[in-house]
């Protein structure tokens, strides 16, 4: 028992120190990212979700006449124009229709929690399954000690058993 909390423990531990390591990388990449000094519309139009009911980004939005992205690429074109970088262009969308318009949450704040907690429930669960599956297999079943499976239980009837006993020698 002492083994698998252990085994659970140092689980956790491994867990927690890989989010930990790889944590810090994620923001480095998002920051890299969004850092681009020449960005081009579809790069930017990639980060936004177009608000049409399409589902899709900006740069992807199949819908020739869309009253979103349609002119929202026009207005892309013009801040890459006027020198604005990905991440200016990205934030003044986000400050003008909020988080929803972002086709990726953040790795920041509570946001870093949606990215992270899908493998953390994952690596929780099969801990789990782990020790329950390691207990089910240590766990034997105990049989009462004063029975003795070499005796008849004393509420069977002699006359069944002498019948049993006899249609088992016919049998042979």
């Amino acid at each position: 028992m002492r083994a698998k909390l252990t085994l659970a423990s140092s689980l956790v531990f491994f867990v927690v120190a890989l989010f930990a390591f790889f944590s810090p990388e994620l923001s480095n990449v998002s920051r890299e990212t969004f850092a681009a000094e020449n960005p081009t519309n579809s790069q930017v139009s990639e980060g936004l979700t177009c608000q049409c009911g399409c589902g899709l980004t900006v740069a992807n939005c199949n819908m020739p006449t869309c009253g979103f992205s349609v002119p929202m690429r026009r207005e892309i074109d013009r801040m890459i124009g006027e020198g604005k970088t990905r991440a200016q262009i990205i934030a003044f969308y986000r400050q003008q229709y909020g988080e929803k318009v972002l086709s990726a949450p953040t790795t920041e704040g509570f946001n870093l929690l949606a990215w992270t907690m899908p493998f953390i429930a994952l690596v929780l669960g099969g801990g789990a399954m782990v020790l329950a599956v390691g207990r089910w297999h240590s766990h034997q079943p105990s049989a009462p000690s004063d029975s003795n499976p070499a005796t008849p239980p004393a509420t069977f009837d002699p006359e069944l058993r002498r019948k049993l006993e006899k249609e088992l020698e016919e049998r042979r």
